[in-house]
C-alpha cells in the first residue's frame, strides 16, 4: 500500500470518448485506483470540467497528498498556456482556458495544473515505469483510430532533430501514395477486412475471429508487415534503441508482431509492446509533473505548443 504521506499528483488522460484519472505516487510512479468516465452528453465546458472534478474526488476523496494536476490531452492544444484549439474533438473547449477552469474547480492555483501531449505522455510513462525504462533513444507509437507518436532521447521528449519529423508526428507523413495513417490504423484494418469479406466489423471483433477466420488472420498479418515497413522507413535515421507500441490495436499484438519484426531485420532497434497499457499516459503525466516539464517547455520535454486549428 502506498503511504498517504508520499508525494503524489492527480493525473488525467483525456481520450477520444472518455477520461481516466488516478493519483500517482513517488518514488515508483505507482498508480492508485484508476477511475473513468465518458465524455458528458451535455456539450459544454462546465459539463466537461464537472466530469474531471468528479473523477478527482473518486480518485482520492480528501486529496491530502496531491500537489497538483497533470493532464494528458490530444491536440491541437496550447500546452504551455492551457488553451484548447480542438474543433472536431471536444469542440466546446475551443478557445477555453482549461487550466483556469480546472484549477478553479479543484481549488488549486493555475500554476499547479499542467498539460502535455497525449502521445508524449504515453512515451514518458513507458520511460518512467514501462517498456522503455533505461532506453536512451526511443520512439513511442500508439495505434488506434489515429496514430500517435513521440520521440525521446535520454528521457527528454524531442519534437525536432535528426530523424524526427515536425512535431514528432508521423500520422500524416507521405507513404506509398497515401499517408502513414492509411496503413496502420483502425481504419486500415477495417478497410482490409471489408475488402476481403465485404463485411464491416470492429477491430476487436476481427481480432477475436482471427483464430478461426482466415480472412481475419490475414488482415493482421498484412497489418504487421505494413507496420514493419513504415517503421523501417521512418525510424532508421533517428536510430532508436527501441520502438514501443501501445493503443487499442497493440492489445492484439500476438496477431501481427512477428510479421512486423520480420520487416525490421537488420535494423538495430527492438520492437516492444507497452508494459503499462491504458495506464501509460497517466503514469507519463505524473513523470512529466515530477520532472518539472508538464507544460512541455521544461528540461525534460520539448513539445512545442500546438497552434490553432485552421
Amino acid at each position: 500500500m502506498v503511504p498517504a504521506s508520499s508525494t503524489c499528483v492527480l493525473a488525467y488522460d483525456v481520450g477520444g470518448s472518455h477520461v481516466s484519472a488516478a493519483i500517482c505516487h513517488l518514488p515508483n510512479y505507482e498508480l492508485g485506483p484508476v477511475v473513468r468516465a465518458q465524455h458528458p452528453d451535455q456539450q459544454s465546458t462546465k459539463a466537461f470540467i464537472d466530469v474531471l472534478a468528479s473523477l478527482a474526488s473518486q480518485a482520492d476523496e480528501d486529496m491530502s497528498c496531491v500537489t497538483g494536476a497533470s493532464v494528458a490531452m490530444p491536440g491541437p492544444f496550447d500546452y504551455a498556456e492551457g488553451f484548447s484549439w480542438m474543433r472536431h474533438k471536444l469542440p466546446y473547449l475551443y478557445g477555453v482556458n482549461v487550466r483556469q477552469e480546472l484549477a478553479a474547480r479543484l481549488k488549486m492555483q493555475p500554476t499547479d495544473v499542467h498539460f502535455l501531449n497525449d502521445a508524449a505522455a504515453f512515451l514518458l510513462g513507458e520511460i518512467g515505469a514501462g517498456s522503455a525504462r533505461g532506453v536512451s533513444r526511443v520512439v513511442g507509437v500508439t495505434l488506434g483510430t489515429g496514430v500517435g507518436s513521440a520521440f525521446a532521447v535520454d528521457g527528454h521528449v524531442k519534437t525536432e532533430g535528426i530523424g524526427i519529423p515536425p512535431g514528432g508526428e508521423i500520422w500524416n507523413l507521405p507513404f506509398e501514395g497515401g499517408i502513414v495513417e492509411d496503413l496502420i490504423s483502425t481504419r486500415a484494418l477495417q478497410h482490409s477486412y471489408k475488402q476481403r469479406t465485404g463485411n464491416d466489423h470492429e477491430v476487436a471483433d476481427i481480432a477475436i475471429a482471427a483464430s478461426t477466420d482466415p480472412a481475419a488472420a490475414a488482415v493482421f498479418l498484412d497489418f504487421g508487415r505494413d507496420l514493419g515497413r513504415v517503421f523501417r522507413k521512418l525510424f532508421a535515421t533517428f536510430a532508436p534503441e527501441a520502438v514501443v507500441i501501445g493503443g487499442g490495436i497493440a492489445r492484439s499484438n500476438e496477431l501481427f508482431l512477428t510479421e512486423a519484426q520480420g520487416e525490421l531485420k537488420g535494423l538495430p532497434f527492438e520492437l516492444r509492446v507497452s508494459a503499462l497499457g491504458d495506464s501509460a499516459p497517466l503514469v507519463g503525466a505524473a513523470v512529466s509533473w515530477f520532472d518539472g516539464c508538464c507544460t512541455c517547455t521544461g528540461a525534460h520535454c520539448e513539445c512545442s505548443a500546438s497552434t490553432k486549428a485552421l
